[in-house]
């Protein structure tokens, strides 16, 4: 994994020695994402300059050197990712006569574009990447990211000088970068806890959008090129749903674990130390079980446990890697390590994000970097195989309060909101002996609160965005602010899905996964140069085939993955993984009201925030008067002004 960052400055008013140095130092900003090795490519003529930072995987040897130059000279690129059949398409390119240097995938990538083409390699290729390829013979840039994001590519014009980087750290290294904060991006922060692509925190500057490839001609100051989709999640949801899987659930299960079974064993390839986060859930279990079948040797794995119970998923790993006889190293977190991260979020994610499992996800890379180089992860198992809350909590609220006209649904809302949190989880855990397992789950105050929150919705549409939101209403939260459409939003490209569930998972593949999850693990194991790879989400094959499965395979008796667990129970029993699902999350509610309180009384300061004329205070204010009063858990809205507020100082100083 490696970090790639550059510049096409379209007045080629620049020496040679000052594109050398710009460059320099934009991918010295992400030292970290490649410590073992740089390089840099530049082309005074056009004003072209490419940076590279690399952290070695493949091909430990100077061949892997990049910026990569193809054997015609015709092609150079910077890549950041993995290629896992690159084997593969190299046999294929010997066979037509390719000589190859050495034995890296980045070679294989600019000799199978020189000679099938650009599009045609990046649809033959299985992996994540994100990569900027310069045509010398058409004196063109391309811009490529994978399918559904798990490697960043942020790009934006400054001036007539068009910038990209793997992250935005690298565009604001480059001399007189010009870092408006937009407004109407804090407004989508606050509706999210993360700026969905294609927007940043920056006026003019973007995230690229999954399965794109953008081309950017030397000499066209300002040009914003269509995108040139290879691989789009609406094309392969519809095509999943037009040619739905028609054999038996056994084939089904036997299917489905060959798929997992190649997509884990190519993602074991490495020419370093390699193992798992483990959390004991059904996603990240499944794959460290489909890991240790392909292993001669105990696999590592890795986990975090906290003092708060309600937070811990230590045990959980623990028991699941007794089982599997994986080499396994855990470690307790105390609220002190914990507290401790706070300070590096904005470095880290270079723009206000706020999903607060940003923390222990960063803990765990830290701790799995000190034995390995790369870790497999069991993200994107909820999204393709329907372990939400919401996908059951959703489409059962509405089938109960659809019928009902919307009066009735507020007064409803009001009801339930009469109780706090606090008061709801002291309800459940009086009725927990009698009842049924889908309704023992942790932090039910919370959520009967989100419940309350969206009843009074006319739609099911609506109710999806409400449960989606923080914030509600981030116009008169955050001023001078329109909120902008998002791919959320924009009902033109809402894909033909015929049930609310599907149509739930379709919206979570395209914006939360990508924009927070995915973006999340992508900056908290980079940051410590560990390489995070995620065999239910870079290899396309299982994505399609997840599309093609009927809603009786992923939900059954009010429980979902139903078909992932039945790869799992091959390899595990089934008393180690049943139980309510939990988040990866830390106590924010009650570091609140204690050791952070100084902190958060700072940044939460009415007169602060009219100075920095950002936010309105008032409804702010009383949500944390709310919060400390112990009348209403406001964590997750008071962390996102929190995590804003913090970032701003951090761009001040």
């Amino acid at each position: 994994m490696c970090g790639i960052t550059g510049f096409l400055d379209t007045s080629r008013n620049k020496s040679r020695a000052e594109l050398e140095s710009f460059v320099t130092r934009m991918s010295d900003a992400i030292v970290h994402r490649g410590p073992d090795d740089s390089g840099e490519w530049v082309d005074a003529e056009t004003g072209l300059a490419l940076g590279f930072r690399r952290l070695a995987i493949v091909d430990l040897t100077p061949t892997g050197h990049q910026p990569m130059i193809s054997a015609s000279g015709r092609y150079i690129m910077v890549f950041n990712g993995e290629i896992y059949n690159y084997n593969e398409m190299r046999e294929e390119l010997i066979a037509k006569g390719t000589k190859f240097r050495g034995t890296s995938d980045s070679e294989v990538m600019v000799e199978s574009i020189d000679t099938w083409g650009l599009e045609a390699s990046v649809k033959r290729f299985n992996g994540q990447f994100a990569f900027a390829l310069w045509d010398r013979r058409d004196r063109v840039l391309h811009l490529v990211r994978d399918r559904v994001g798990v490697k960043p590519m942020h790009y934006g014009w400054n001036g007539n000088t068009l910038l990209f980087g793997s992250e935005l750290k690298c565009l604001k290294a480059f001399p007189d970068f010009d870092g408006e904060i937009d407004r109407n991006a804090v407004a989508l922060f606050t509706r999210y806890n993360y700026i969905p692509a294609p927007w940043t925190i920056y006026r003019g500057v973007k995230k690229q959008m999954p399965g794109t490839i953008l081309s950017f001609p030397f000499d066209r100051p300002g040009f914003e090129p269509e995108p040139q989709i290879y691989w789009s999640a609406k094309k392969a949801v519809e095509d999943g749903l037009s040619n739905p899987f028609t054999g038996s659930e056994t084939e089904a299960i036997d299917e489905l674990e060959a798929l997992l079974r190649e997509s884990v064993r190519l993602r074991m390839m490495a020419d370093v130390p390699l193992g798992a986060f483990l959390s004991g859930g059904v996603d990240s279990s499944a794959i460290v079980a489909l890991m240790q079948a392909e292993s001669r040797v105990p696999v590592k794995t890795y986990t975090i446990g906290f003092q708060e119970g309600d937070y811990n998923e230590a045990e959980y790993a623990r028991k699941v890697a007794q089982h599997l006889k994986t080499q396994h190293t855990e470690m307790t977190v105390t609220p002190e390590e914990a507290r401790a991260v706070i300070p590096l979020i904005p470095a880290m994610y270079d723009e206000p994000y706020s999903d607060s499992s940003q923390i222990p996800t960063y803990l765990v890379s830290k701790l799995t970097r000190q034995h390995v180089t790369v870790s497999l992860s069991g993200d994107g198992g909820d999204e393709l195989f329907a372990g939400y809350n919401r996908y059951f909590w959703g489409n059962s609220i509405w089938n109960r309060i659809g019928w009902m006209g919307r009066g009735p649904r507020k007064a409803l809302g009001h009801a339930m909101r009469a109780l706090s949190p606090a008061t709801w989880d002291s309800v459940f855990k009086t009725l927990r002996p009698i009842l049924p397992g889908s309704l023992r789950v942790p932090q039910a105050g919370e959520k009967m609160k989100k419940i309350a929150d969206v009843v009074s919705v006319d739609s099911e549409q609506s109710l999806y965005f409400r449960l989606a939101s923080h914030w509600k209403d981030p116009e008169s939260l955050v001023r001078g602010s329109k909120e902008p459409e998002t791919p959320l939003t924009d009902r033109s490209n809402w894909p033909a899905i015929p049930d609310f569930t599907r149509w739930m998972m379709y919206m979570d593949l395209i914006t939360y996964l990508p924009d927070d999850i995915l973006a999340k693990v992508d900056r908290a194991s980079m940051a410590v140069s560990l390489e995070s790879r995620v065999p239910y989400l870079d290899d396309h094959r299982v994505i399609e085939f997840a599309w093609r499965l009927p809603m009786s395979m992923k939900i059954k008796n009010g429980q979902g993955k139903w078909i992932l667990r039945q790869v799992l129970y091959r390899h595990v029993p089934r008393e180690l993984i049943e139980r309510p699902k939990m988040g990866f999350g830390i106590p924010i509610d009650s570091w609140l009201r204690g050791p952070l309180r100084e902190w958060a009384d700072d940044l939460l300061d009415e007169n602060r925030m009219r100075v920095d004329g950002y936010f309105d205070p008032v409804p702010i204010q009383k949500m944390w008067r709310d919060h400390l009063a112990g009348t209403n858990d406001n964590q997750y809205y008071l962390w996102d002004i929190l995590v804003f507020q913090e970032w701003l100082r951090k761009q001040a100083s």
